[in-house]
């Protein structure tokens, strides 16, 4: 597996949210080399919020998602973890959230990643360090 900001040695990846489009971006992800896993194959097809929220801290991963929960989350509880990418801007189509999130996960390194709020919209991208005061 190559070396990314998905794919540290404590595992982290991306945990997509049950969102369409993001589940065949996992399938991408998984074969540029990240450690990515969708929520539904490891159980948490039915799982709220804050259950993904807690797995993906334990496990050191990345939210994907496009829910906007998660940020708010993350700030209510000052918590500087899981690290989080949140597409914005309304629907996303399967294809742009695809090359979009190649697009961002070969740009930023894993401690861009880490600790942050990467924030995809569709002409721009925007990092928040955690905890959000």
């Amino acid at each position: 597996m190559k070396p990314s900001s998905c794919t540290p040695s404590f595992r982290q990846g991306e945990i997509p949210h049950r969102h369409a489009p993001f589940a065949s971006a996992v399938a991408l992800a998984d074969r540029e080399g990240h450690d990515a896993v969708h929520a539904s194959v490891i159980g948490l097809h039915a799982a709220s919020d804050v259950e993904i929220i807690d797995r993906a801290r334990q496990e050191a991963r990345t939210v994907v998602t496009a829910d906007l929960d998660y940020p708010r989350l993350l700030a209510t509880a000052g918590s500087d973890s899981p690290s989080l990418i949140l597409f914005r801007g309304g629907d996303w189509a399967e294809m742009a959230v695809r090359s979009r999130l190649v697009e961002v996960l070969s740009a930023l390194t894993e401690d861009e990643i880490r600790g942050s709020i990467i924030t995809i919209d569709r002409d721009r991208v925007r990092r928040h360090r955690l905890p959000i005061s």
